[in-house]
């Protein structure tokens, strides 16, 4: 049995500040089991949102020395103890108390998306045929357990502030779940050149590094739907097709 110092930020919307805790280190103890030690023996009025400790469900997201991490699946044998550990909330959303934050904005952005919309069946059954290399493609986006670390990282989002333009890398990634569904029928490039705002993305991958099911956001989800923004509103042959094409009567 080791002492560790964890700095822990405390405080509300109005203000707040990090204190220090002592706390008791065993084999095997992640980030979360020293928090919950500390609420248990010297601070019961801490304010942690967790639910399943197992990295499955995405409540438990905090800043641990500085990068975006789930607490649950921090293993303390990972960091360097002999320093402390600081521990404060997600900084790209509104702090309620301590380290829990208001993520509410990401739920309203997600109605705001086009919802799935298959084509009609194409199999006497009422079924439909599809090549398993499709559905490949995009079960690497069902893993998103929307602890939304990607969206903390992301600068346009935690620096720029830009929650009325910008959706963030989660969303892109159900965005690019829906597009690239062999049985969706919708097009969002319209709204992913505005009011997605998929634009701002620079592309940096930090939203990729930080995601906890390694789902590899960037190059398969935001890069393939910023080509077809391209190819759809500034491909100059896209363009001149559009212009010599005859104009249908309305």
């Amino acid at each position: 049995m080791a002492n560790a110092t964890f700095r822990v930020w405390r405080g509300n919307k109005e203000a707040g500040d990090f204190v220090d805790y002592n706390a008791e280190v065993s084999e095997g103890m992640v980030v979360l089991d020293a928090i919950h030690q500390i609420q248990a023996k010297q601070a019961n009025d801490m304010a942690v949102r967790w639910n399943c400790k197992a990295g499955k469900c995405g409540s438990c997201s905090a800043e641990i020395n500085g990068m975006p991490k789930l607490m649950c699946m921090t293993r303390l044998n990972q960091l360097d103890l002999s320093k402390p550990v600081t521990v404060e909330p997600l900084h790209a959303f509104p702090k309620i108390k301590d380290l829990v934050t208001d993520v509410s904005w990401n739920f309203r952005v997600k109605k705001k998306i086009k919802k799935f919309k298959p084509r009609a069946p194409d199999a006497a059954d009422g079924t439909w045929r599809m090549d398993q290399q499709d559905i490949d493609r995009v079960q690497e986006f069902r893993k998103c357990i929307e602890c939304f670390l990607c969206q903390d990282v992301c600068h346009v989002l935690r620096d720029h502030s830009k929650h009325e333009e910008f959706i963030g890398p989660r969303f892109l990634v159900h965005v690019a779940a829906l597009e690239m569904h062999p049985l969706d029928t919708e097009s969002r490039t319209e709204e992913l050149k505005t009011a997605h705002g998929i634009g701002f993305c620079n592309i940096t991958k930090c939203c990729t590094k930080v995601c906890p099911e390694n789902i590899t956001i960037t190059d398969n989800a935001i890069i393939p739907l910023k080509e077809r923004v391209v190819d759809e509103f500034y491909d100059p042959l896209t363009k001149l097709a559009r212009f010599l094409s005859p104009k249908k009567e309305k």
